[in-house]
């Protein structure tokens, strides 16, 4: 089967991406909004855009009810945010974040997730992620302001929260990291099927 984009505009192109383009990473961003509301929500549309500078890549695909997102109006507020890692053990919590709740409440609380203050940002992060990146706004980059449309949030990384036990002789240890990949559909995928292949010399 082949399916032409440039012809058929009524195919249902969110589910052959995150479909096929899986697992994907999670950050788990965190903000504050004007009013001093926490908020904290995933998003798997996400990756390092570069490691010089430090700059990590978070998309919202544009919801139909809304221009944007609570985290997107947060961060283009405030200017900063954080990434919060979700490992395995966080999985339900982080998906209770992701309900539509109103701007006013902040899924911290309607979650029953703990916060912690941050070093470099006023926007708290979550207490139990063993890996945080305190982030910087850079620029927002708009494909399409249309529902299903993109808006790529480019962050700069002014620091990094790693559990002590999950830092490793200079390292983010992945086994103790644990962290879990969307796939399409209600499906995550887990890191605890790991092996390792050598790169050629």
């Amino acid at each position: 089967m082949f399916l032409d984009l440039t012809k058929n505009k009524d195919l249902n192109v969110y589910s052959y991406l995150v479909g096929g383009i899986s697992p994907r990473p999670i950050a788990w961003v965190s903000t504050l909004n004007e009013d001093g509301v926490a908020n904290v929500a995933p998003y798997s549309f996400f990756t390092v855009a570069s490691c010089n500078p430090p700059v990590l890549s978070v998309t919202q695909v544009n919801p139909r009810d809304k221009a944007i997102k609570d985290t997107l109006a947060n961060v283009l507020a405030t200017k900063e945010c954080v990434v919060n890692i979700v490992s395995h053990s966080q999985v339900e919590k982080m998906n209770q974040s992701c309900a539509n709740y109103a701007s006013d409440v902040s899924e911290f609380d309607a979650a029953n997730i703990t916060k912690v203050a941050s070093e470099m940002v006023a926007a708290p992060g979550v207490a139990d992620s063993k890996v945080r990146y305190e982030c910087k706004l850079r620029e927002v980059i708009t494909f399409s302001n249309a529902p299903g449309g993109g808006q790529m949030i480019l962050l700069d990384i002014v620091g990094i929260c790693v559990e002590d036990e999950t830092f490793v002789d200079g390292y983010i240890d992945p086994t103790n990291l644990d962290s879990v990949g969307r796939m399409g559909g209600d499906y995550y995928a887990t890191t605890r099927d790991k092996f390792a292949v050598k790169r050629p010399s």
